[in-house]
């Protein structure tokens, strides 16, 4: 398994991810989205895996003007827009190859072992 946690230090589900993993003696990547964030190919794949944008956003985010603004526009430029602001997406997103899950779902990460 290739795991990666993209995350920020402070959300307690990114905590329990790397809990998860740490227990079952598997390896992981933790990134910091506040500091490094996803790549574009990285933030496709997690996209198509999750089934859409809109399954990636966070309702729950601290920015409500951005979030706001996001709901009103449409595909690329949307998508566009919250690629530039990762910050928007619910954490942890977590990523074997090409499968990806977001928030605390261990039942699925058990299926990858």
């Amino acid at each position: 398994m290739n795991i990666q946690i993209f995350g920020t230090k402070k959300c307690f589900d990114t905590k329990k991810a790397e809990r998860y993993f740490k227990e079952r003696g598997i390896k992981y990547q933790l990134i910091d989205m506040k500091e490094k964030g996803m790549s574009k190919g990285e933030f496709n794949s997690v996209k198509q895996s999750v089934g859409g944008l809109d399954n990636m956003i966070d309702e729950n985010c601290k920015d409500k003007s951005l979030l706001t603004l996001i709901k009103y526009m449409m595909g690329e430029n949307k998508e566009e827009k919250v690629f530039e602001n990762q910050i928007l997406i619910k954490t942890p997103i977590v990523r074997n190859g090409k499968k990806a899950t977001i928030g605390y779902c261990p039942e699925e990460w058990k299926s990858w072992e």
